[in-house]
């Protein structure tokens, strides 16, 4: 079974899928993941976890692909004469919300808009500039009288723009962050679909990411995985971003070095890429990853981790952009690291 890639991701991004409220992405993701794996299941926290065995003899070791499904997005806090009020649900600049199109997720979807008011009715220090969050304002088109039967406090809203294909390989699009990284994981499956592999891999869609990181502290509890590769995106190059936080895009992958990735891994990852001629720059990461990698290095005794990076542009905006390049590139490093794995790789894994 072959799974193409583009319509797959599309898909994924098409659906909400907010921290907390993943069920629309994961039923995608599972559908394309029950076609690659042997074994599927819902975390307590609402992670998925696939199995796909190897061929050695049991008892096999594991290695956990861990990137998150959920999105950023918005909550209901209050509704004022038909307009409703909201917060922030992850890491949202106020102001990329102004004019953006959206859907409130109450008894029913309904379609909607973020507006901000006139300057003149809002206070003298508010009213130049990008009003604050406190001061934006949804508008459904509903009377005031029909707001409150369909939408209530605490319901959760995704942006709506549906993706666009960009020039020389590029996509934008809301929630690329994280979906191509959930891509790179199917396509790093449906290549060792038609290989034969020694480990067992347990791809994970982690939860609640974007608000601290759930899925990742619980699923290697429950997994137990010898090691684990996070994939997840980073800063690409662009208009005042060309320090060495952001990396160039469409041009490979990057490979975190730092405190939250084992230096024996980073090595034998690295030189998998150079022989394969996969692109990658070694970005560094001097503290707190701030991603899946950071989590899962500490539950229990300790699990030796990987991250994996793909560029992109415009970060936590609805005009998120990548190359699928990157993505492709980023699931087959997977591949074939996992495809040469020898069962007694951990036997001779160091820190040093």
């Amino acid at each position: 079974m072959t799974i193409d890639l583009l319509p797959h991701l599309k898909r994924m991004l098409s659906a909400p899928g907010l921290s907390g409220y993943e069920d629309p992405v994961r039923d995608i993701v599972r559908d394309a993941w029950e076609l690659l794996s042997d074994e599927i299941s819902v975390s307590r926290t609402g992670s998925l976890h696939a199995l796909k065995r190897g061929d050695g003899p049991d008892p096999r070791p594991r290695v956990m692909l861990s990137a998150h499904m959920d999105a950023i997005g918005l909550m209901v806090t209050g509704i004022a004469d038909g307009f409703l009020r909201f917060t922030q649900i992850g890491g949202i600049d106020p102001r990329i919300l102004p004019g953006q199109m959206v859907t409130v997720h109450g008894r029913r979807d309904l379609p909607g808009m973020v507006v901000m008011p006139p300057a003149h009715l809002l206070p003298p220090e508010a009213g130049s500039g990008v009003a604050a969050l406190p001061y934006l304002l949804i508008e459904t088109g509903l009377r005031a009288n029909e707001v409150d039967k369909v939408v209530r406090v605490g319901d959760v809203v995704s942006f709506a723009q549906e993706p666009v294909d960009l020039a020389g390989g590029a996509l934008a699009g809301h929630t690329l962050d994280n979906r191509v990284s959930v891509a790179a994981v199917t396509h790093c499956l449906d290549i060792l679909s038609r290989r034969k592999h020694a480990w067992d891999v347990w791809a994970v869609a982690s939860s609640q990411e974007e608000v601290g990181l759930t899925g990742a502290f619980t699923s290697p509890v429950e997994i137990r995985p010898d090691f684990a590769i996070a994939i997840d995106v980073t800063f690409a190059r662009s208009i005042g971003s060309s320090d060495w936080r952001s990396f160039p895009l469409g041009s490979g992958v990057t490979l975190a070095w730092g405190p939250n990735i084992h230096p024996a891994l980073y090595d034998e990852i690295a030189a998998t890429a150079n022989e394969l001629d996969i692109p990658f720059t070694r970005e560094p990461a001097p503290g707190m990853t701030g991603t899946d990698a950071y989590a899962i290095q500490v539950v229990q005794s300790g699990i030796p981790c990987l991250l994996i990076g793909i560029p992109l542009r415009y970060m936590h905006t609805p005009v998120e952009t990548v190359s699928l390049k990157d993505v492709r590139r980023a699931g087959r490093l997977m591949a074939e690291f996992i495809n040469a794995l020898p069962l007694d790789f951990m036997q001779t894994l160091e820190w040093k």
